[in-house]
């Protein structure tokens, strides 16, 4: 049986650093055996339908061939199209009224529980918020990411410690459950 998955790497063509070409990214998923690959953007998602491995797996063996390939440490996280699906639907947000950019996703590599982001004084960041979900966070940053003192204090490594994590905007949310969506 096969699966369709997302592949999210974290920090790349960004400000022009630890450059990763998409066609590049295509070629060399393709050639560890994975098929039906597409990219999305230049910020590093990769959809694709494997049958074998699962996400932890798929994970290893991709970050191993992007730093073989590439030169360097790339975090990749996998998630399959259901995994996908289930976060989007359960956005604890309005995500329909709400623009894009004030709606973001934060993807954990491994569950994350409250207590861990208890030291966080939510009241202070209001309007904005957060939201835990199964190793996901919901971000609702109503001036953008960009401008988000939360944001800034969710990415401290005390909070994400032992954690990879990778943040995207409700746009590419909802592109990622539409890109590993199985064929009709």
């Amino acid at each position: 049986m096969t699966t369709r998955y997302a592949a999210l790497l974290r920090g790349i063509n960004v400000g022009g650093a630890r450059k990763v070409p998409m066609a590049e990214l295509r070629t060399l998923l393709e050639g560890l055996g994975l098929d039906a690959v597409r990219t999305h953007l230049q910020s590093g998602q990769a959809a694709f339908t494997s049958g074998r491995g699962d996400e932890q797996s798929l994970a290893a063996e991709l970050a191993r061939a992007v730093e073989e390939h590439f030169g360097f440490p790339v975090d990749v996280i996998v998630r399959d199209h259901a995994y996908l699906r289930a976060v989007a639907e359960a956005c604890p947000f309005p995500a329909a009224d709400l623009e894009a950019r004030q709606l973001h996703v934060t993807y954990f590599s491994a569950p994350a529980d409250e207590e861990r982001f208890a030291p966080v004084d939510r009241a202070a960041y209001l309007p904005e918020e957060f939201r835990l979900g199964d190793r996901a966070l919901y971000l609702y940053a109503p001036d953008g990411l960009g401008r988000s003192k939360l944001a800034e204090q969710l990415a401290r490594p005390r909070l994400t410690e032992g954690l990879v994590a990778t943040t995207r905007n409700w746009n590419t949310v909802v592109k990622l459950v539409e890109l590993t969506a199985p064929a009709a």
